[in-house]
């Protein structure tokens, strides 16, 4: 009651005193309440600006539904009156939007609506604040009847970003005009879209061009006070760019400004960029920039302290990628998730799934990756992503052999992990006969592989292998009495488990009773799954909330017409020759070239030797094809020919003496070509020390299209020529013959050995007979960048050893050349001299052949 007297008294302390106790104190079912009201009315009445501050700030502070009751008629006329105070606008706008934020049915919509849009004219900056704060929240919910605010907010953040930090004098915060103002009015912004009178948009586009320049501008000051609010701006101008999804200069200069900061060293700044670019790959305009980006964002994967910044990471990889890059992402993933925070990996294990079952071109690839994926983090691979192993394998005729024969293969662990034994046992017990053929996984061997995983498993995964047992006695009639033993015993018959149990007695009066038809005919192979949403993606949305996984599935769908899994799975032929849409171009034909992309369609032939003794006639060598089998000696991927009417990519991987590379070839016109056919050359020394194998390509290729081969490589000796690659096809009426070499060479056989400083020079000592050095002084070529060294001694194969050479401007480098008939250890020391622009080249290696060899293939390198 004292507070209540308190509140008319004419002295603005004991008022103020008042309001201030009751604000915290009073409960509002309390009996004073009309006296409380009665005394705030007589206040708004009194056109005493402190007095009315003060009542605004009371029914903001209570905000109950009787304050908005009594007052959310009022508030209004005091808003919008011509004679109102400037600090009392700016109370009675947050007050209003306090009231509307706990009971917005109570606050009457009507014709001030139309006069608080003006108020984003008003002289007073602190004014134009509030408002535009009531103005965001009331067009969320009537979006119409606040359209007008669009102009006015457009012009307003117009004049506040071309001013001078000197113009708005009391609004410059550490020399950023009105930030706080320019960050509400962006956000207002994005309620609506793009605004349709050119003008109006056109003064926008100019808004957020000068906001990405500011950006780019020295600080100009080193507070972090200056670059809170300058990031704070650019952040929400970035926000709307995307928001409006409409200007690709503008999302692609958003990109790049973003990626800046991925390697900040403020660690919000280097969240919120990943953050604003995940959103940004979904944008049909700035998906390629994004990409450009993925180098750092792996970097951030390893090497970020803060694991909410890490998965932001996960995030924007598996927002940013595509066919070009899903065989990189998802080997990224992969080795990340070794390390992973528990926390998230079950939802990177999802998003593994997803995206190698969307970007596999090659089913085997998928295959690995998924049987990886348990390996690595078997407890959080749920059931979702093992079924879909399965449906995709039964799916897919060209993958069954694969597959049983990886899964035997990994089942020979030790320490399986149950999903794995879960995969095994489904797909042996489909396709175990596939694999039968070869002795060392025979039934029998396939059959106690998986009963020796048996008594370690749960009982779900025992009932599996039961189903598993009795298809392998249709399958194979020979371990049939084995397995019988095996459902006669007593732990399977009076099993205490009644799955378990009844499981064992009828299969085993199953394989007792049936004959050979009517077995063969109850465990027939599964017929092939209908084709219907992932669960793995369904699991993935749920676990995220909806709208995120959503909005970027959707987008992507749009970009990648040709994904995976449509209504039917594509028969194996087709998929070899699947013609990209033309944004998800897959070597970018027509583009400028980037590296090519994804794994090979399996084209489901048998091996078949290319090697014909009479090749028609062979063109000589293209121009140009030395400098690019020379560019690929430090790298396995990339572009090794192109012309206005072909494109050949190149991908290989390499693991001691065996290797396998994918050949691309595109299409680039809108004509088929015909006869086509690539073929390798090789010479008869060439070919007694290196086995190549191809598999045949299909004769025709389509218009935009590009088809690929596979060529199995094995080094049987070291070689110093490399093969030639001679395509011929008719395009158009005329016949077309191109050659070019082909970038296999000795260096690919490198494995990199670390050595310790000591262990260096005792074998360098070891290695000093006259033939067993090659030394080459030489100019460089390229300017003597330490980095670019580096990465190419690590790129040509060898480990590259720090610390080693006493001189520490000298590079050293090790490793182990692997043939099939024996291993050569090679030392190597490179010792730039910068002033006179050369280098010294020296290399070690057992055998004089192969120190010579390799020594020719570095020196071009640099």
């Amino acid at each position: 009651m004292e507070a209540v007297n308190l509140l008319s008294s004419n002295r603005y302390t004991e008022k103020q005193i008042g309001y201030l106790f009751i604000s915290v104190l009073v409960n509002s079912n309390s009996e004073l309440i009309r006296l409380i009201n009665n005394a705030i009315k007589n206040d708004l009445a009194s056109r005493n600006p402190t007095f009315m501050g003060l009542a605004l700030h009371c029914i903001a502070n209570v905000g109950s539904r009787e304050m908005a009751e009594a007052f959310a008629g009022e508030i209004p006329k005091i808003l919008v009156a011509g004679d109102t105070m400037d600090s009392v606008k700016q109370s009675a706008a947050l007050c209003l939007l306090r009231l509307y934020r706990t009971s917005p049915d109570l606050v009457p919509m009507g014709d001030w609506t139309s006069r608080v849009v003006h108020l984003l004219n008003d002289q007073h900056l602190g004014v134009v604040t509030a408002a535009t704060s009531l103005i965001t929240t009331l067009a969320q919910k009537n979006p119409e009847e606040f359209k007008t605010s669009v102009s006015l907010a457009v012009s307003r953040l117009s004049r506040i970003v071309t001013s001078a930090s000197t113009d708005l004098q009391d609004y410059t915060y550490y020399f950023v005009p009105a930030p706080w103002l320019s960050v509400k009015l962006l956000r207002l912004l994005q309620c609506y879209p793009p605004p349709e009178d050119p003008a109006v948009r056109g003064r926008l586009t100019e808004c957020l061009e000068t906001i990405l320049n500011k950006a780019q501008e020295p600080p100009k000051s080193k507070k972090v006070q200056h670059s809170n609010a300058k990031n704070a701006v650019l952040f929400e101008a970035i926000s709307l760019i995307i928001h409006h999804d409409s200007e690709p200069n503008l999302l692609v200069r958003a990109c790049n400004q973003l990626g800046q900061f991925l390697q900040h060293r403020e660690t919000n700044l280097r969240y919120l960029a990943l953050e604003s670019m995940c959103t940004l790959a979904s944008s049909e305009f700035s998906h390629e920039a994004v990409k450009t980006h993925i180098e750092t964002v792996t970097n951030a994967l390893k090497t970020e302290r803060d694991v909410s910044v890490r998965q932001r990471a996960v995030d924007l990889l598996y927002a940013m990628c595509d066919r070009s890059n899903a065989q990189q992402i998802v080997a990224e993933m992969l080795s990340y998730l070794e390390t992973a925070d528990y926390s998230i990996r079950e939802e990177i294990v999802l998003k593994v799934a997803i995206l190698a079952e969307k970007y596999a071109v090659d089913y085997t690839w998928y295959v690995d990756t998924i049987l990886n994926l348990i390996r690595i983090a078997g407890d959080y691979v749920s059931e979702e992503v093992w079924y879909r192993v399965i449906q995709i394998v039964i799916n897919r005729d060209d993958v069954q052999g694969y597959a049983a024969k990886t899964v035997f293969e990994a089942l020979q662990a030790p320490a399986c992990h149950e999903n794995l034994v879960k995969v095994g046992g489904y797909i042996l017990g489909e396709f175990g006969n596939l694999i039968a053929g070869d002795p060392r996984s025979s039934p029998l061997i396939q059959f106690n592989l998986l009963h020796s995983k048996f008594h370690l498993c749960s009982v779900p995964t025992r009932a599996l292998l039961l189903s598993t047992y009795i298809k392998f006695v249709n399958l194979f009639p020979e371990v049939k009495t084995t397995i019988q033993d095996v459902l006669r015993s007593d732990s399977q018959l009076k099993n205490a488990d009644v799955e378990l149990q009844q499981r064992a007695v009828e299969y085993l009066r199953l394989s007792t009773v049936a004959s050979t038809d009517i077995l063969a005919t109850v465990l027939e192979e599964m017929p092939p799954f209908p084709e219907r949403e992932s669960s793995i993606l369904a699991k993935l949305k749920k676990k995220k909330g909806p709208s995120t996984v959503t909005d970027l599935e959707e987008a992507k769908r749009e970009r990648s017409a040709d994904i995976n899994g449509g209504p039917e799975p594509a028969p194996a032929s087709a998929s070899a020759t699947s013609t990209p849409s033309p944004s998800a171009d897959l070597l970018g034909l027509g583009a400028a070239p980037p590296a090519p992309v994804g794994p090979p369609p399996s084209s489901g032939g048998l091996l078949v030797d290319v090697f014909s003794d009479s090749p028609s006639a062979v063109a000589p060598l293209a121009p140009g094809s030395e400098d690019n089998f020379a560019r690929f000696v430090c790298k396995n991927n990339g572009v090794l020919f192109e012309n206005q009417l072909l494109q050949i990519g190149l991908k290989s991987e390499f693991r001691q003496n065996l290797g396998r590379m994918f050949i691309f070839y595109g299409n680039k016109t809108s004509t088929q070509f015909l006869s086509f056919t690539p073929t390798l050359i090789c010479s008869d020394d060439l070919r007694a020390n290196l086995s190549l194998q191809t598999k045949p390509v299909d004769p025709t290729v389509d218009g935009g299209a590009q088809v690929q081969q596979v060529v199995n490589i094995e080094c049987v000796s070291d070689f110093t020529e490399a093969p030639v690659l001679n395509i011929q096809f008719r395009y158009g009426g005329t016949f077309q013959n191109v050659s070019v070499k082909l970038p296999i060479t000795l260096n690919k056989f490198f494995q990199p050995t670390e050595m310790a400083s000591q262990d260096f020079f005792q074998r360098w000592k070891q290695l000093s007979n006259p033939q067993q050095e090659v030394q080459n002084i030489f100019k460089a070529k390229h300017p003597m960048d330490t980095e670019i060294t580096k990465a190419k001694i690590i790129g040509f194969g060898s480990a590259l050893l720090e610390e080693v050479d006493p001189n520490p401007a000298n590079f050293v480098g090790a490793g182990i050349i692997h043939t099939k008939t024996t291993q050569i250890g090679c030392l190597l020391r490179l010792e730039p001299n910068l002033q006179a622009q050369m280098y010294r080249l020296t290399l070690r290696t057992s055998k004089e052949t192969v120190s010579q060899r390799l020594c020719e293939l570095l020196s071009e390198q640099f």
